[in-house]
């Protein structure tokens, strides 16, 4: 590992502090190195708040040494007014030497211009540096910006003979409590959470995060014809909640009802949510929902738990198919991850 590759898996690694609480912004961390020695750490904490170069600047004991210092940051600094300055004005106004960036920016906003803003102001630029590791951890935020939809996540739980709910549609216990508690914190780092009206109905899910510490997602439920009832868990008004339909559109306290007009399908209810700066979605049912993903092509990641118990028929799980990222054991569960071709 090279000295630049050290101290930007050390800028990833800051990054990821901010997974979960900076959406639909992209997780940056930054680094700043003097003769060898990290004089300066920070990484976008929050939206809204300061970026990773700020805060790593501000925390720089000397900024004298500045001038003479190399910064290593995850992602191409901004060059645009949002809710903070430009960074890379920023760089430029300390006069730092040198900048190591290691993933370009593909918004449209940033796009190079970062970078363009450096090397005008005679600051060395050196690019590509563990770019791949950078793009995976904003896997999210760059299949927003280069897809224009939010990064789709599919999850399920199946029996060991391959159903994912009795022919009622009951389908309490497939997964094992700790795998359970893996959701909840999957649920704590994803902007939203989505759901059919069979699933709605016959399971009631609360859709938040109770096993895990951090931020709710918001709730989506499809309902076409507005039949579930509002006793359900989805209207309790507890957390933000958009119900796709084909009736009305409505607004009332931490419920959106949105009319779809063009069509009632994934790719609309995707488009709505990519208007809406929702960067990522998990789909957690039920059996026809995931299909319709599937069959569209419209996901990136998909983590099936497979459980112990069998219920000799039922509702199918839906057949997957992609490239197998990850297989491991939970208590006695299995959870495979795949990623689509």
């Amino acid at each position: 590992m090279t000295q630049d590759e050290l101290y930007m898996r050390r800028a990833i690694e800051l990054a990821e502090w901010g997974s979960g609480k900076v959406s639909p912004n992209p997780m940056v961390g930054c680094v700043i190195v003097h003769e060898n020695t990290i004089i300066g750490e920070g990484y976008h904490q929050v939206y809204g708040g300061p970026h990773a170069e700020p805060n790593a600047i501000n925390s720089v004991a000397d900024q004298d040494l500045l001038p003479e210092s190399t910064v290593y940051v995850s992602l191409e600094p901004c060059a645009h007014w949002g809710k903070t300055p430009p960074c890379a004005h920023l760089l430029v106004e300390k006069k730092v030497k040198k900048v190591v960036v290691g993933a370009i920016d593909s918004n449209p906003l940033v796009g190079g211009k970062g970078i363009q803003i450096l090397k005008e102001a005679g600051i060395e630029v050196v690019t590509g540096i563990l770019e791949k590791d950078v793009r995976e951890q904003n896997k999210r935020f760059f299949t927003f910006i280069e897809k224009k939809r939010p990064y789709v996540i599919l999850k399920w739980a199946q029996t060991r003979d391959g159903f994912v709910a009795r022919e009622n549609f009951d389908s309490k216990w497939i997964s094992n409590a700790y795998s359970r508690q893996l959701v909840h914190k999957w649920r704590s780092v994803e902007d939203a959470i989505l759901v059919g009206t069979s699933t709605a109905k016959y399971d009631n899910p609360q859709l938040n995060v109770r096993d895990w510490e951090g931020k709710d997602p918001v709730r989506i439920v499809l309902d076409r014809n507005l039949t579930l009832d509002r006793s359900l868990h989805l209207f309790d008004n507890a957390q933000p909640t958009i119900c796709y339909n084909q009736v009305k559109s409505e607004k009332f306290e931490n419920l959106d009802l949105v009319q779809l007009m063009s069509g009632f399908g994934v790719k609309e209810v995707l488009e709505d949510l990519y208007q809406r700066k929702i960067q990522s979605l998990i789909v957690e049912g039920g059996a026809q929902v995931l299909k319709s993903f599937i069959e569209n092509e419209l996901w990136d990641e998909a983590r099936v738990f497979t459980g112990q118990v069998q219920f000799g028929k039922g509702i199918s799980a839906p057949l997957i198919k992609g490239k197998l990222l990850s297989e491991s054991e939970i208590m006695g569960d299995r959870l495979a991850v795949w990623k689509r071709n």
